[in-house]
């Protein structure tokens, strides 16, 4: 960082002398004398008296290497922010996303990122495709993890990084007569209780418009957010419900026989905006923990 000029002046303050100063900066004298005789023009001032034992500030130099001392502080601390961030060792990270994501996806990459780098601080909300979406596009949010396609204004501005096909299975109480099944058809739910996902959800959007292709219509009787609620609901017998398969153990739950439930997760930042080191570094982790895990 070109600093120079404000470095030598408070050399020159700290010996009080021209011909120590450019021993210490390893310069010559006559090159040190033109840098100050600039500087003064520059300014229009007298920085230094000449005394007969060296150089003192004038009123106005010790003003002004004040001044210089501070400017040059603050610059060398944003230099040392600027190497921690890239080196990891600081920084922040802002990620948002839906249930699935944040419960099933996120905690064990927060936890890899923070064995690795402890300095790093992260920020995540849990909301809709759509908000995370939009939060991303207004810079409230470095990246989120959303159910394609998003449908927010501004889209196109997004870049899109698929991250997992993710399939949605059915799930029943203890004792169901689906349970042990290999599998559901919506004919078989059609007048069971259904404990939902909250409308508007993309994955509410994806479950009944798929009821509505086979000719069925859910009872929902209610409607969650979490999946951990969900499944709680199912367990204690208040109905039936349809879950990420992120969310069940290998085998778990019911897929669909009439279509198969998936919708596509992904990644999604600002298109032309390089990502900080913190939050690039945390996308190839997330994608390396699904890369096998597509279902």
């Amino acid at each position: 960082m070109e600093l120079t000029p404000l470095r030598y002046l408070v050399a020159i303050a700290d010996a009080g002398h021209m011909t120590r100063a450019a021993e210490r900066l390893g310069v010559t004298q006559p090159a040190l004398s033109a840098m100050l005789r600039k500087m003064e023009s520059e300014l229009g001032v007298e920085l230094f008296h000449r005394t007969g034992r060296g150089v003192e500030p004038t009123d106005a130099g010790a003003v002004f290497i004040e001044h210089a001392r501070d400017a040059i502080r603050r610059v060398e601390a944003g230099v040392r922010s600027v190497q921690e961030r890239v080196g990891l060792r600081a920084g922040s990270i802002r990620v948002g996303g839906g249930a699935t994501a944040i419960t099933y996806l996120l905690p064990g990459v927060v936890s890899a990122l923070r064995r690795q780098h402890p300095g790093l601080r992260f920020f995540v909300r849990e909301a809709g495709s759509s908000a995370v979406a939009d939060a991303v596009l207004r810079g409230e949010l470095d990246l989120g993890i959303v159910t394609l396609p998003v449908r927010v204004p501004g889209r196109g501005d997004l870049q899109e990084i698929p991250l997992v096909d993710d399939e949605m299975r059915l799930i029943v109480p203890p004792g169901h007569a689906l349970e042990g099944r290999r599998g559901f058809r919506f004919r078989d739910v059609a007048s069971e209780a259904f404990v939902a996902f909250e409308a508007g959800s993309a994955v509410r959007e994806l479950v009944d418009r798929a009821a509505e292709r086979a000719g069925a219509t859910l009872s929902v009787v209610m409607e969650l957010r979490s999946i951990e609620s969900i499944k709680s609901m199912v367990e204690a017998g208040v109905g039936v419900g349809l879950i990420s398969s992120l969310a069940l153990a290998a085998r778990e739950g019911l897929p669909c026989r009439d279509e198969r439930l998936t919708r596509r997760l992904a990644i999604v930042r600002r298109q032309g905006r390089v990502p900080t080191p913190a939050a690039g570094m945390f996308e190839r982790l997330l994608l390396a923990s699904v890369g096998g895990t597509h279902r």
